[in-house]
């Protein structure tokens, strides 16, 4: 009906989509028939997504390591406990009453010991750890590489140094390997390749059954009373952890006590194998220290960071910027930027921010203190580490 009778046409119209079939310009029509379609598109949040999303997939990309680390409880338990084993000792305490203390027997005469490590460039940690135990073990097996677990050449600093080592001479096997250099491969097949070859050389280093031979790296380093507990007493697990007092970049920064990849065995032939993982469920505490990238050079760090086969860690290459790593060792921080590896919140929250300071350097390895002035740089207070 028309307008003038009191009626309308309530459907709306779009002017400018109306417009549209009387353009002239085949550019024209196209950007109406844009101006058409984003008609009522609220072009400020198209804006705000359009700077969020990518914001969002930046901040994972630099923090999504972080963000896995801190959810880790929500998908992984926390392994089987360990079997704790306290540990008696006191210099003044038998041998006799220090097996009984700890459900063993004494023996007539001590078992030998063999040290066993596979060696990259930790020179001051091995220094230190060799005295540690020098009066308690048989035979020093070494077996160093040319290559990194991550196949890049390196030389064989043992080797180039083993004057210092001279000490040991006497009760030393030293072996070398050639690196397989195999570009792209996980770092962890290359370790297990070392590893492998170290069975081989404490073979030829004359190990027999019922030795006890000590597994761990170079900074997991045993006290020597532990050892020499452990070869004077009969009764002891045939394999045993060693909870280790875990240290970062020094003794001045206690990070915890749950280092315990180090471990004893009484050697089987044809059964016992050098590794460095769980291997069983019984751990004899406060048995030594763990002091991990204690390094007196920066490029020592740099070396190990690109070095050894956790080198995914390594995100971006500032982290290798020798002005940061100075300035995260003396916070007690991340080298990597990382949250703690736990399986509670609450030891995860726990562990946030760098490392206090310990000030305490009591019940350390005897030849560090004997020796303060060469190793200060691991002593508390000291964080500043030589340039080259």
């Amino acid at each position: 009906m028309p307008e003038a009778a009191g009626y309308y046409n309530s459907k709306k119209t779009d002017d400018i989509c109306e417009e549209v079939c009387g353009q002239a310009s085949r550019a024209a029509l196209t950007m109406t028939r844009i101006r058409c379609v984003l008609r009522g598109v609220d072009i400020r949040a198209f804006i705000l997504l359009a700077i969020l999303v990518p914001s969002c997939l930046f901040g994972i990309y630099l923090h999504g390591q972080k963000i896995s680390y801190f959810l880790r409880p929500l998908w992984e338990r926390p392994p089987k406990p360990f079997n704790n084993i306290p540990h008696y000792y006191h210099e003044n305490a038998s041998m006799a009453e220090l097996c009984k203390l700890h459900g063993w027997r004494i023996r007539d005469s001590p078992r030998r010991v063999f040290d066993a490590v596979l060696f990259s460039n930790e020179l001051d940690i091995l220094a230190i750890r060799w005295h540690e135990l020098r009066p308690y073990v048989s035979e020093f097996v070494l077996l160093e590489s040319n290559s990194t677990f991550t196949g890049i050449p390196k030389p064989l600093f043992f080797s180039e140094n083993k004057e210092a080592f001279s000490f040991v001479k006497p009760r030393l096997t030293y072996g070398t390997i050639a690196g397989r250099f195999v570009k792209g491969e996980n770092p962890f097949v290359e370790e297990s390749y070392q590893r492998v070859a170290l069975d081989q050389l404490l073979r030829h280093a004359g190990i027999s059954d019922g030795d006890l031979l000590i597994m761990s790296d170079v900074d997991e380093i045993p006290s020597g009373h532990t050892i020499n507990l452990l070869r004077w007493c009969d009764g002891t697990p045939e394999i045993l952890h060693l909870q280790l007092r875990n240290f970062l970049y020094s003794f001045e920064f206690f990070l915890d006590d749950k280092s315990w990849r180090a471990s004893v065995h009484k050697y089987r032939q044809g059964k016992t194998r050098y590794a460095h993982f769980r291997q069983t469920d019984d751990l004899l505490w406060d048995a030594g220290w763990h002091c991990s990238f204690c390094f007196r050079r920066i490029s020592e760090f740099i070396f190990k960071m690109k070095a050894y086969s956790h080198v995914d860690r390594v995100r971006f290459s500032y982290y290798l910027r020798p002005s940061r790593i100075q300035e995260v060792i003396c916070k007690g921080a991340d080298l990597f930027d990382m949250l703690p590896e736990e399986y509670t919140f609450k030891e995860i929250i726990g562990k946030l921010g760098p490392i206090p300071s310990s000030f305490s350097a009591v019940h350390l390895p005897a030849f560090l203190l004997q020796n303060a002035d060469k190793y200060r740089f691991l002593l508390p207070g000291n964080c500043q580490r030589e340039s080259g």
